[in-house]
């Protein structure tokens, strides 16, 4: 979200990817992609600014999200032969081979 001022004086937040426009004549107007039309105090250049600065946010988060991911475990290993029978004599499942995901 970025946070703009209304003309009458209070902050609210835009999702920008719900962006369609922004015109300036003479005020800021964004039109979001349903057709809502806000008249914001910021100008053209600064809404731009902050929607380039908030897509560079998330980019670099990503980046960073990446980056430093700990490491997934492995959960495929060889099962030794075990005899399958418990003490009392009941037969147990045999082990189940597990597989890492694939992305």
């Amino acid at each position: 979200m970025i946070v703009v001022t209304r003309l009458n004086g209070p902050k609210f937040g835009v999702n920008p990817d719900l962006m369609q426009r922004i015109d300036s004549a003479p005020d800021t107007i964004l039109t979001l992609i349903d057709g809502t039309k806000y008249i914001v105090e910021e100008s053209m250049s600064e809404v731009i600014e902050l929607v380039n600065e908030y897509r560079s946010q998330l980019l670099a988060r990503a980046h960073d999200i990446q980056l430093f991911t700990p490491p997934t475990i492995e959960l495929v290993r060889d099962v030794p032969d075990v005899d399958l029978d418990d003490d009392d004599g009941a037969r147990l499942a045999p082990p189940v081979q597990l597989h890492p995901r694939t992305r």
